[in-house]
């Protein structure tokens, strides 16, 4: 009876019987994996991050979500320009200030344009509806400038503005993130001015005060949220892959779109020219 071969006889061996993209396909996860472990480690080392005492004789998954805890957005960051599709041009997400960080307001100016700024809060979709309503006859235009917020207010206001047949405009160097590109989509005709930012991200599904009756299951209505979201895009005729973007990007980052990017997409139907100054 034959002794086993060598471990590194029996993986060349087993190397030479797989086809070759089969074999580097492998080589690159190893690479990968490495990759993650190595920074895993230099941000561990760099911060200080260390494990309870107590956890030290813990099971290794309980040990995993106690680092993990520690270093809040660690994987997302690490990960997510290697999954597929990813990409790397993805910015942190900025806190609005200013009006950005008060609840949108909306007001009339000349040639029928209805600027929209602000955060979209619960309650948003019913003030725009009433604006509309009393205003509809001189809107032409929603103007976005808006850090996003609720999605289900954003979606109500994009069908709005889809049923009263609105254009919809993010002005030159101004900003419509999160949920506010909903709102855009909605616009039958979307312009995008010159250095106009316009990104998305990941939904969150919030937590909500504890309440008499049966535990809410928040990931199943992060899940309806985000199938409601991908019907909506298709009924306004923009390419899925800009949910895509969405859904591989950590809420605490943007991705953002370049012009010509926007347009492949059919998230705008005019971009603006842009200047040598222009830049993401």
């Amino acid at each position: 009876m034959s002794s086993p071969a060598p471990p590194r006889q029996r993986l060349l061996s087993w190397l030479a019987d797989k086809p070759d993209d089969t074999v580097l396909r492998w080589i690159f996860r190893c690479v990968i994996t490495a990759a993650v472990a190595v920074l895993s480690a230099d941000l561990i080392a760099m911060n200080g991050w260390t494990l309870d005492p107590g956890q030290a004789d813990a099971p290794a998954e309980v040990r995993q979500d106690t680092l993990l805890e520690r270093i809040p957005g660690l994987m997302p960051t690490i990960l997510a320009p290697l999954l597929p599709g990813g990409d790397k041009r993805l910015i942190p997400l900025r806190q609005p200030d200013g009006r950005l960080a008060q609840p949108m307001t909306f007001e009339l100016v000349g040639s029928g344009k209805l600027l929209a700024t602000g955060t979209i809060t619960q309650g948003t979709a019913q003030a725009f509806a009433s604006e509309v309503e009393r205003r509809g006859d001189y809107i032409k235009t929603v103007v976005l400038n808006s850090p996003g917020g609720s999605v289900a207010d954003a979606l109500a206001m994009g069908r709005l503005i889809r049923a009263r047949k609105f254009a919809t405009e993010v002005e030159a160097g101004t900003y419509c993130a999160s949920s506010c590109p909903l709102v855009f989509a909605g616009g039958v005709e979307r312009r995008a001015g010159d250095r106009a930012v316009i990104g998305v991200h990941q939904i969150a599904a919030v937590k909500s005060p504890a309440v008499n009756g049966p535990p809410r299951d928040e990931m199943s209505i992060a899940q309806n949220i985000s199938a409601r979201c991908e019907r909506y895009l298709a009924d306004m005729g923009v390419d899925m892959k800009v949910w895509i973007h969405a859904m591989e990007t950590p809420h605490d980052r943007l991705f953002v779109f370049k012009p010509d990017e926007m347009k492949s997409l059919e998230l705008v139907t005019t971009v603006a020219p842009a200047t040598a100054k222009t830049r993401l």
